[in-house]
């Protein structure tokens, strides 16, 4: 087939023209990196990889979409995608956008009855799924789903399962070879979809994971996620020489944006979304960009406390000046720069740094491959005292913002001007203001055009001038630097009248405590704060290994009192930088962590906080049952 040229260096009217302009610019370059099927299962020594050039790339998606068409796919039909994060699931979305139809996200972690309400309620005809669980699923609620047709499957069996009546299955390898003989018959054929994309047209239906109620399905355009690539590359998150390592999601905006970045630039992606190999990954790819969730970091940093605490006294002694050093340095420095334009600190603490670089901060670069530019971070606050901690480190990690209703980022920090604790400032062509009640207001190319189905809810989020709700709380300083506060719905007023932002202090002790895994601050009409604190698994057994608890197990260990007495001089340090009605005055440890599978986490790592508090609700009455403030 012919390419569809467009000049990447311009906004393309489509994904589909963005990508095929970057396969006509650099048609030999390497694309997309990714560990073998065939050794998926093997221990990380002996794992391959392989690798697709973009020439290779657009031989593949241009057999997918010509797949697709031959199963009577056509403009704007939504095809569903229930997979992690892998190589084939990009190919699948590039090919239903070449074929001019639009991607339906659905995480594989969602159960049979939500990924049918996703299938159903986007009409979605076909859908790609990693294997015989998703499609299992799919079977079983097959009733729901009288418009689904066809399922095609990355991982197949040695023979096909026995589907419902009037579903289609077949392996993605028999879609591409259908079209692979399509185009053999119909050379145009991708090439006039594609042609025939506007700007405006659905690309992708993202259905939000949402901590409250039933999903939303966010109609995205072509426009504003090719618009995304732009953003990212003028705003030098991205080059074309880096080699970024993608693990997150792509049914996440997050990762499905990073996408086109990397596209408009046409760097390298090393593609593997399971989150066990992380650790063992860093090493082989040596990504020199990474993009993660704040839980990510705070497991690392959680992690690197931990094992210095293992290997005796005097080497935690080291990382805790280590740590320290780092976060004073970077503070220093930030704030030279911001005054003078030239980031400096005093000589002895430069020479504390160096020292401590060679000790400590060496061995942490080594262990994110090395050669680290940016890290990214969005999703949720990132705690200032981590960031402060990676910067000092020299894994610089650039707090960003954006929500699925804008395409992704919307606001970033940059490499030259990081300003901890803060998102940043506007990508090109975005705007932010914030509104008398504190909300932050977002307008831009990647604004949504609506909620799927949802023309009341829409309404209420998008107003007649093309301003986007996005609830939560922020202000702007005098440069333009966004800093977050906390989800509109989230902030609480005590029965005392006084506000409490519940992130501000869940990140506060995040940052303090090296045991937390997640905290949920509780006051809402309350006359004081409580906390329900689950702990870390990796990092509070080894600590009760050494205190005499070897042989317990961690419900066990979460019950005894000098683990209680361990979190609550936490408790108390985080305190003592809070205003009174902040202050947490009770807290619970919860038996075992929160997760994704008992519903209480979103797929993003986000708390649901309405299913903890439900959950949760005995303890949290407990810890009222004194109505006197402690």
């Amino acid at each position: 087939m012919r390419s569809v040229p467009v000049s990447i260096k311009q906004s393309p009217p489509s994904v589909a023209h963005l990508f095929f302009s970057r396969v006509e610019a650099t048609p030999d370059r390497d694309a997309y990196r990714y560990p073998a099927p065939a050794v998926l299962g093997v221990e990380p020594c002996a794992e391959q990889w392989r690798t697709l050039t973009w020439e290779q790339t657009s031989r593949r998606v241009a057999a997918v979409a010509a797949g697709l068409m031959t199963l009577g796919i056509r403009a704007e039909d939504r095809v569903g995608i229930a997979s992690e994060t892998r190589m084939e699931w990009i190919l699948a979305d590039l090919g239903i956008m070449c074929a001019g139809a639009a991607t339906t996200t659905v995480y594989p972690s969602t159960n049979a009855a939500e990924t049918a309400y996703i299938l159903a309620d986007s009409g979605s005809r076909a859908v790609f799924a990693e294997n015989v669980q998703q499609l299992t699923k799919i079977i079983a609620t097959r009733e729901q789903l009288p418009g689904l047709r066809h399922v095609v499957l990355f991982d197949a069996p040695d023979s096909l399962v026995s589907a419902a009546e009037g579903l289609n299955v077949l392996t993605l390898a028999e879609l591409e070879r259908h079209g692979a003989a399509h185009l053999e018959r119909h050379p145009d054929a991708v090439d006039n979809a594609i042609a025939a994309i506007s700007g405006r047209q659905l690309a992708t239906l993202i259905y939000t994971s949402g901590t409250t109620g039933r999903p939303k399905g966010v109609f995205l355009t072509h426009e504003g996620l090719a618009h995304q690539g732009r953003a990212q590359a003028g705003s030098e998150l991205i080059r074309s020489d880096d080699i970024q390592f993608l693990w997150l999601p792509l049914a996440h905006v997050f990762a499905k944006a990073l996408i086109s970045g990397q596209i408009h630039t046409g760097h390298v992606m090393a593609v593997d979304g399971r989150v066990d190999r992380i650790v063992h990954n860093l090493p082989v790819i040596r990504p020199t960009v990474m993009a993660a969730v704040p839980r990510i970091f705070e497991k690392v940093h959680n992690g690197i406390a931990a094992k210095a605490r293992a290997d005796g006294a005097a080497k935690h002694r080291v990382f805790r000046w280590a740590a320290g050093v780092a976060r004073e340095y970077a503070r220093t420095t930030e704030a030279c720069r911001i005054a003078t334009g030239r980031a400096s600190a005093p000589l002895s603490l430069r020479l504390q740094h160096a020292l401590a670089d060679k000790l400590v901060y060496a061995k942490i670069r080594t262990a994110f491959g090395g050669r680290l530019r940016n890290a990214i971070s969005a999703s949720a606050p990132l705690a200032p005292e981590l960031g402060y901690f990676f910067a000092g480190v020299g894994v610089r990690v650039l707090e960003g913002y954006g929500l699925t209703e804008t395409s992704g980022g919307a606001v970033v920090n940059r490499a030259h001007d990081l300003r901890i604790g803060t998102v940043g400032v506007t990508l090109p062509d975005f705007e932010v203001r914030i509104d008398q009640d504190g909300e932050i207001l977002l307008r831009g190319p990647g604004v949504m055009r609506g909620y799927h189905n949802l023309p009341g809810q829409s309404a209420e989020v998008l107003t007649e001038d093309g301003w986007l709700r996005t609830g939560d709380i922020g202000e702007l300083d005098a440069d333009g630097f966004l800093r977050i506060t906390d989800r509109k719905k989230d902030l609480f007023k005590t029965s005392n009248g006084k506000y409490v932002a519940p992130s501000e202090v869940e990140g506060a002790f995040k940052a303090a405590c090296p045991f937390v895994s997640n905290i949920l601050v509780i006051g809402s009409n309350r006359n004081y704060c409580t906390a329900l604190i689950a702990l870390d698994e990796a990092a509070i057994m080894p600590w009760a290994a050494e205190h005499g608890l070897a042989r317990a197990t961690y419900a066990e260990v979460v019950t005894n009192e000098a683990v209680r007495q361990l979190i609550e001089t936490y408790v108390q340090r985080v305190n003592a930088g809070l205003q009174r009605w902040q202050t947490i005055k009770k807290f619970t440890l919860l038996p075992r962590d929160l997760d994704v599978e008992h519903g209480e986490l979103t797929p993003s790592l986000k708390i649901k906080r309405p299913v903890v508090e439900r959950d949760y609700a005995e303890l949290i009455t407990a810890m009222y049952a004194d109505t006197q403030e402690p």
